[in-house]
């Protein structure tokens, strides 16, 4: 239940700045690149979420998972990019409803004051925990879901749908591969936390019935933002009241989307912003457990103590870069997806191949002797690596065998680092467990 009102109400202002930001980045509508993505990549985080529902034990959390396959030491790296993703959204959805409160109203409130209301409200919804977030959560998304349908039946009108697409055949491709990619990103980005926010139900809950809530719930709520965002943004080009907003910041954008109805917009903008909290609360909350899963000392320190350091730290970086939100898009949500699908690849072949039927004993989480040595994992998640920063298509870099696709390149980092990644970890899995025996 909570993973469908994630998926409805959490997402909406990420996902229209993101996609805004695909349409306008590459010029042109990409509603098909964006729904296949949003429908397929559900599944990735989905599967890493029906563990929530397993027998665990209280101290143990989604990316503690990793150390059954990566071992004690590799596995922290996996924390490490965890925390990378759920700061790094932190920031983004602070700067937005920032962005968004300081457009309501008129500009008489400064983005950075809209960003540090933002990250009071949601550090007071994740300090008491998973009963108050889910209470939010259980209600929070039927007001926002009406204003979005307010939003498409105003916004709609002006929405671009006749825009062509730039290039030759082979570079429309080429770019469409890369938006397919960008969105792709986003919604994955759950797979090592989303279990974390079950750990409470009953362990007779169905995994079957997991799974289908939470794929349900990320799919509508993302392809329906998706195309929402991406239609705002296609008619930035055609609507000068649009254009003008873009120029302010991607937040004004979508209170721009709410003119037509005047104070009643104003006030849809309002109950839409709110989604900002529906959205980081859960990743604040998963930054606690990340911090508390580096290390013995950090296990000691109380999870309200990291949410506050993590809070303080995306706060800050929001207010810095309040205006350069596009840029921290372009670089961030791209190598977000490198990494994740990744160490989803290698989940999976752990526990389809190695473990199926001998399944985890989950007791041994905190004990390095009986917990893989890693190398395997290690060397494959790297490999993964390798070929996504050969395949990768960024502004600061674009690898070699990217630039060979269409005139600008095109962005499979994501999908050879998971391939390369997938086909190396069984045979080296295989010798680790011959030569170390676990």
């Amino acid at each position: 239940m909570s993973e469908i009102e994630k998926g409805s109400d959490a997402k909406v202002i990420l996902a229209e700045s993101d996609n805004s930001w695909g349409s306008i980045a590459e010029g042109r509508v990409v509603e098909k690149s964006s729904w296949w993505s949003k429908y397929w990549t559900s599944f990735i985080a989905d599967f890493t979420e029906t563990r929530g529902v397993q027998r665990v034990l209280p101290e143990e959390r989604q990316p503690i998972v990793a150390r059954y396959h990566m071992g004690w030491w590799p596995s922290r790296i996996c924390v490490v990019l965890n925390l990378v993703i759920m700061l790094g959204y932190g920031m983004i959805d602070t700067v937005v409803g920032g962005q968004m409160l300081s457009a309501i109203s008129g500009g008489s409130t400064s983005i950075v004051v809209g960003v540090v209301v933002v990250a009071i409200l949601t550090y007071i919804l994740t300090i008491f925990g998973l009963p108050i977030l889910h209470a939010y959560e259980r209600y929070g998304w039927i007001p926002q879901a009406i204003a979005l349908f307010i939003l498409a039946g105003c916004a709609g009108p002006y929405f671009n749908t006749s825009s062509p697409s730039v290039g030759n055949k082979e570079t429309i491709i080429a770019n469409r591969l890369s938006v397919f990619a960008l969105f792709l990103s986003a919604p994955s980005s759950w797979a090592p936390a989303g279990a974390d926010f079950f750990v409470y139900f009953p362990e007779r809950t169905s995994k079957k019935l997991t799974f289908f809530l939470c794929w349900t719930g990320l799919t509508v709520g993302y392809v329906f933002t998706t195309l929402i965002g991406t239609g705002i943004a296609s008619g930035i080009k055609t609507r000068a009241a649009w254009a003008a907003a873009h120029k302010i910041s991607p937040g004004a954008v979508v209170v721009a989307g709410f003119e037509p109805l005047g104070a009643f917009g104003h006030f849809c903008a309002v109950i839409v912003m709110l989604g900002v909290i529906a959205n980081n609360a859960p990743g604040t909350y998963a930054c606690g457990l990340s911090f508390q899963c580096l290390g013995s000392w950090p296990l000691k320190i109380p999870r309200m103590y990291w949410n506050t350091f993590s809070v303080v730290i995306y706060t800050i970086c929001g207010a810095v870069g309040r205006n350069h939100l596009y840029s921290i898009f372009q670089n961030f949500l791209s190598l977000v997806g490198y990494w994740v699908t990744i160490w989803v690849v290698i989940t999976l072949q752990e526990q389809l191949i190695f473990r199926r039927k001998t399944g985890y004993v989950w007791e041994d989480w905190n004990d390095r002797k009986k917990l893989p040595i890693g190398w395997a994992a290690l060397a494959a998640f790297l490999i993964g690596w390798v070929g996504s920063v050969l395949c990768m298509d960024q502004v600061y870099y674009i690898g070699p065998i990217a630039k060979l696709i269409g005139d600008d390149g095109s962005d499979m980092g994501l999908f050879v680092g998971a391939s390369w990644a997938a086909l190396v970890f069984p045979g080296l899995r295989y010798l680790e467990k011959r030569a170390i025996g676990r």
